[in-house]
């Protein structure tokens, strides 16, 4: 049997913040750094759009450098999609977040990119508003819920009164997978952005107590949308085809104009219908425990929508 592919965690800068403001050096609320330090929606808009853009430009490079050495492959997940080379294993990784689950009109986008993609299916769509914690054990996210649970409800219901409005869809790529982004809106009625949504949510979490441990700190709004699981779309014959990354990432980066040019707002401010998600839209936030890396766990509560 061969072995599993080994996670390199250099290979990806999911949570290396981009933005010009290091969010990780805050020694309170990590979400005040950013917003203490832009004076207006508009800023904290440029804050995210700033490190989207470069964390693309440096996946791009990466991908289209002569030592691209092929995509990477979680060990885990390889496992459970290979049943065949590893009978029985599971993941026991037990996780607890607060999900904002995406609308039926931007699931619709979402399915069409998907289908340009060859990608998976969208029952399992999210996006991590907080994180708890992660790599726990059952019993250990019980404890931690129970001295959660006065502020359940508050959190999972907090965006029918606080509605932050995300905008400028476009995909995020690295060498593990492809991601949905947004950025936060930065008209005249967005002074309360998706970025003081989540500073609210993790004041309202620890005023119970609870220790936020949460890896999802850096300016990013994001929905994973496909994740490799072999080599077959950057090798062939068991070498890098230079080739197939170049259409891949050319795939990805055509996509990325459509969305521009179809998806992002008009110079009148009229905006295509799935091109825009108000977090908290026909359902509240989804407050989720169990082995959900990849989407599954079960919900403890799910908010109210509007």
């Amino acid at each position: 049997m061969a072995p599993p592919p080994q996670l390199n965690p250099e290979d990806s800068n999911t949570f290396v913040d981009l933005s010009g403001i290091n969010s990780n050096q805050s020694h309170g609320n990590p979400y005040n750094t950013l917003i203490e330090a832009c004076g207006s929606a508009s800023e904290i808009q440029a804050r995210y759009a700033k490190h989207r853009d470069t964390r693309n430009a440096a996946q791009r490079e990466k991908f289209t450098s002569p030592d691209f050495d092929g995509v990477t492959l979680d060990p885990v997940l390889y496992k459970l999609v290979n049943p065949e080379q590893y009978p029985g294993f599971a993941d026991t990784r037990n996780c607890l977040v607060f999900w904002a689950r995406p609308p039926a009109a931007v699931k619709t986008l979402i399915g069409h990119l998907q289908q340009e993609l060859r990608a998976v299916a969208q029952s399992t769509l999210h996006m991590t508003a907080l994180e708890i914690t992660f790599s726990l054990t059952a019993p250990e996210i019980s404890t931690i819920i129970h001295q959660l649970s006065p502020a359940i409800p508050a959190i999972t219901d907090y965006t029918h009164s606080h509605r932050a409005r995300l905008v400028k869809p476009m995909l995020s790529y690295d060498t593990a997978a492809i991601a949905l982004s947004f950025v936060p809106a930065a008209e005249a009625e967005d002074g309360y952005t998706y970025h003081h949504l989540r500073r609210d949510l993790y004041d309202l979490a620890t005023s119970t107590g609870v220790e936020v441990a949460s890896r999802y700190v850096v300016p990013s709004a994001h929905l994973t949308v496909a994740r490799f699981v072999n080599q077959d779309d950057v090798e062939s014959e068991g070498k890098v085809d230079r080739g197939k990354v170049a259409r891949l990432v050319q795939r990805i980066e055509g996509l990325n104009r459509e969305l521009r040019e179809g998806w992002w707002p008009k110079e009148d401010g009229g905006v295509r219908e799935g091109a825009e998600w108000v977090v908290g839209q026909e359902m509240g936030l989804d407050c989720r425990r169990g082995v959900l890396w990849y989407g599954g766990g079960e919900s403890v509560r799910v908010g109210k929508g509007f």
